[in-house]
């Protein structure tokens, strides 16, 4: 069974208490929980802004846009670190409150992949990291080992197995040659399918674990994600046309591991129950070719994508759904 055929989530999270947080998540999801992001904190807790605690020997700081490659560590690093060691300490606190390790239980860490984070980043001329291949070789590098070593520390402080998520929202668009330039006058080239083998398979290395890859846009690169070492994939099963179904299903059929995102990220108009998401799931995969028999040991459940936009009561109830979608597809997957 993968370690990823169980109820998890993308990783952001609503509020500014990571206490509150891993309460919920630790308490709710039995075989994946993970550290949750909070970006309305601010700088240094959103995506980009927490690789300031992971990149190593690469410093960043803030920018009108984002952020920017900076000479030294600043104070956004600083604040980076401190954000990440509040989520590690709640996150800890809450794995020993609900019984600590056991067998099948794992943690998932999150950190941007390495296309979203060099398309995300600004050199000190103001363009995309992704346009210098010095840089995107550094900053690949460089990510590569701050997670290993984070993934690291984390496995030792909860003495359980920490598999790793990769988000690669800007993927698709790096390797369609859609990221804007500075000025209309300095495009933004698009990324070689090698190239972007190349840096995922050099981070899915360094790591030495498993490997998740998110991606909620609807056009994924199912050449590139087919090729990847990665173990892997997360995505929007709501946004999957015939091609995305293809190429999923030939994914799934190589052996590796699915997160179908099947629950709204925000409150919907009528919230769903357990056993019509365990059907839509189900019907996902069979329009995928897989069995039915595949669902509890290859295909993992999941909001849509990341919750920092929803209410705290839907934030649980996503979690708390989600858990019981999977245990419902454990207890008799033939028949949702």
């Amino acid at each position: 069974m993968s370690v990823f055929a169980a109820a998890t989530g993308v990783g952001s999270w609503p509020g500014t208490s990571p206490r509150r947080a891993a309460e919920v998540i630790v308490g709710e999801l039995d075989r994946l929980p993970y550290l949750a992001e909070l970006p309305a904190r601010g700088v240094g807790a959103d995506m980009i802004g927490r690789a300031g605690a992971l990149l190593v020997d690469i410093a960043i700081d803030t920018v009108v846009r984002g952020y920017r490659i900076a000479a030294r560590p600043g104070a956004v690093a600083r604040r980076a670190a401190s954000l990440l060691g509040e989520d590690l300490d709640a996150l800890e606190e809450a794995w020993e409150r609900t019984g600590g390790p056991r067998p099948g239980r794992s943690v998932k860490v999150q950190a941007p992949g390495p296309v979203t984070l060099a398309a995300q980043l600004e050199l000190s001329n103001g363009h995309r990291a992704i346009t210098d291949p010095g840089a995107v070789r550094d900053l690949t590098a460089s990510l590569a080992e701050g997670v290993s070593i984070h993934r690291g520390q984390l496995a030792r402080r909860l003495s359980a197995p920490v598999v790793v998520q990769f988000d690669e929202p800007l993927l698709p668009a790096a390797l369609g040659g859609r990221l804007a330039g500075v000025t209309a006058l300095t495009p933004v080239h698009r990324v070689d399918e090698a190239l972007a083998i190349a840096l995922l398979d050099e981070c899915v290395g360094r790591v030495s674990g498993e490997v998740l890859l998110h991606c909620c846009a609807g056009d994924l690169p199912w050449n590139v994600l087919q090729r990847s070492a990665i173990s892997a994939v997360s995505l929007d099963a709501r946004a999957l046309g015939t091609a995305g179904l293809d190429g999923l299903g030939e994914f799934a059929d190589s052996g590796r591991a699915v997160v179908l995102g099947m629950l709204c990220a925000v409150v919907p108009e009528r919230r769903p129950g357990v056993e019509e998401v365990a059907a839509a799931t189900a019907a996902v995969t069979d329009r995928l070719g897989l069995p039915r028999t595949a669902l509890p040991s290859q295909v993992g459940i999941s909001p849509a994508c990341g919750l920092a936009a929803a209410d705290d009561s839907w934030a649980r109830a996503v979690t708390v759904l989600t858990q019981r979608v999977v245990a419902a597809i454990a207890d008799s997957p033939e028949g949702v």
